[in-house]
Formats: structure tokens, sequence, C-alpha cells
């Protein structure tokens, strides 16, 4: 027998490929927490992708992160439900955003949640935590105005990137990707050029597009490691390359004489690169960069509703990541779980 709507409910990776509905009783906020009662979680694709089917070598990062039972999700927004003993700042009823798992209910200290905007949408506030991740992206590549860039990968975190390159004054901003879906979404949200190609055959257009310069920077999202050694020529003389995309098998990431006889420069970017405590220098905490990605969603700076392609029941966990491993996946963007 299913479980009550209002009773708690959990996805869990219980195994290679394998998951269940854990349910239990509501939990109780400890002091300084809130107990949060989900409306909306969004599936990071790619990287719940790569856990649910253990698509990375052993010995990687993602080798040590990934125990069972593992708690997928980190994007996650609902109403507080209870508060805490010593919070201050939060009434029952108010919208919340967090970064917790899949789940009907959330236990979390309070200092880590922020208030949604009035005129953010919750489905729209579930996309925080890759506003957050593809800012550090961003902020690695420190663009000035003017900029000519290419991003290689149009899945969520690519779509964001679009966005932001336009905010940060691009030039031009060319996406590829090989998915016509995507380069539609991409170019009613800013780029300027798309090319439906692999980032291999991307050379004598992006030359031709950049009048011969190639890029600024030039963004590898896709996560195949592959991918990257076709980035690196797409970069003009000392032109950057930010590696956001997070692959299972790093190893398998090779460099190219550009680095050497071009003088092309990598950086990387990651969620975890924030900073704890703000300086004089750098305000820019984990929760600072969060709230400003939550501003731009409330001034209309970005858009998210038509990045979102899918919406499920929590239920049907089993066929939504089922699908998200057949070619179908190239017509999934945003795929949100209905909790209530």
């Amino acid at each position: 027998m299913p479980a009550a709507p209002n009773a708690f409910r959990k996805i869990v990776f219980t195994g290679k490929s394998a998951l269940e509905m854990v349910t239990g009783p509501i939990p109780t906020p400890g002091p300084e927490e809130l107990l949060v009662q989900t409306t909306r979680t969004l599936i990071s694709t790619g990287t719940e992708g790569i856990v649910f089917t253990r698509n990375f070598a052993p010995g990687t990062h993602w080798d040590n992160w990934v125990k069972y039972p593992f708690h997928p999700g980190y994007l996650q927004v609902g109403k507080v439900a209870a508060v805490g003993v010593g919070v201050t700042g939060w009434n029952v009823g108010d919208r919340a955003a967090t970064r917790t798992s899949h789940a009907s209910h959330v236990t979390i200290k309070a200092d880590r949640v922020h208030h949604i905007p009035d005129n953010v949408a919750d489905e729209a506030a579930t996309w925080m935590g890759l506003g957050k991740i593809t800012q550090m992206g961003v902020r690695a590549a420190e663009h000035i105005m003017g900029d000519d860039v290419v991003i290689i990968g149009l899945g969520l975190l690519g779509q964001l990137v679009v966005q932001y390159a336009r905010l940060m004054g691009a030039r031009r901003i060319i996406a590829i990707d090989t998915a016509p879906l995507r380069l539609e979404m991409a170019q009613s949200h800013g780029a300027t050029h798309v090319l439906p190609m692999t980032a291999a055959d991307a050379l004598p257009r992006v030359r031709e597009i950049t009048e011969g310069r190639l890029a600024d920077v030039v963004y590898d999202i896709t996560g195949f490691p592959a991918v990257f050694a076709t980035a690196l020529p797409l970069a003009r003389r000392f032109g950057k390359v930010v590696l956001l995309g997070d692959a299972g098998d790093p190893h398998q990431q090779t460099l190219t004489s550009d680095v050497v006889t071009r003088g092309v420069r990598i950086v990387a970017a990651h969620d975890g690169h924030c900073i704890a405590q703000a300086t004089d220098r750098d305000p820019w905490t984990d929760r600072a960069v969060q709230d400003l990605f939550l501003t731009y969603l409330s001034r209309g700076q970005i858009q998210v509703q038509g990045l979102i392609t899918h919406r499920f029941k929590p239920e049907q966990a089993p066929e939504v990541y089922a699908m998200l491993q057949t070619p179908k996946r190239h017509t999934c963007m945003g795929v949100v779980f209905e909790w209530c």
C-alpha cells in the first residue's frame, strides 16, 4: 500500500541502477533547525545519472562519495512546517529553498535555508543549487565585457551558463550540442550562434564566427572525457577553457599541444569552491552566491521555467531514472518531482 501523501517518503538508491521509496515518521526539527515540507525537487540529471548507474572509475572522488544507501538530490523547495528552538527569521508557511535530497520532508539548520522571492515559482527556485554551481564556473572564467564564449554541452548547467554569459556582456555566445531541443533552448535564452555538431567538428565554424580569433572562454560542460581535448583548440591564444562538467573517468581527459604552444589556460570549477566566510576582498560565500541567483530569477534576468520539460510524482522515480538512461534523455531537460 502506498504511503499517505502527508507521510514521510524519501527516494534512496540501494545499489547500482536500483532504488526504492523509503517511508517512515515525519522528522521533528532540532534546535536551530527547520522542518520543511517539500513541494518540488529537481533532478540533477547529469550528476544523478552518473551516480545511479555508477558510471565512474574506481578510486575517483565519485567512488569515494557514492556509498549505499545513497540519498540522491540536492535541489529542494518547500514550505516551513515547524520551527525549532532558537530559530529567528522564519515562520510556519514560509517558502524555503534548500540543498537537500528527494524527500517529502527535510530537517535542516536554518542558516542553510534560503527565502524564496514572492514572484519566483517553487519549481523555478529548485534550480538554486545549479545556479550556484554554474556561477562558480562563470566566476572562475573571469569574464570581461565583449568576450566571445563557446559553451559545449547544453544540459541544465550549459543552459544556465548561456544566460550568465549574456549577463556578463559577452559579444558572441556560441552553443555546441548534438540535440536540437537543447540548441533551441539555448538560442531562446541568449545564444547568438548554435552549432548542431560535436566539439570535434566545430573548429572551422568557431573560427569563422569569431573572425579567426577563436573564443576568449570555452566551457566544457559535458562530463564526457573525450570532449576536453576537442575543447582546447577552440580557445584563442592565451584564452581559457573552463572545466565545469565533472567526468566519471577524469583520467581519460587528455591535454593537447594548445596548452604549451598557444598558452591556453585551464581552470576548473566545482560546487565546493565557494568560500566559507566573507572577506573584504571576496564577499561571495555559498549563501551570497545562491541568493544572487534567486535575485536574478526574481528580476527575470535568468529564466528557467521554459527549461522544465517533465513533471512526475515521486512514486514514478523508478521509471524516471530508467528513462534518463535511454536515448529519450536528449528530450529531457528540467525534470521535476511534484511532492504535493
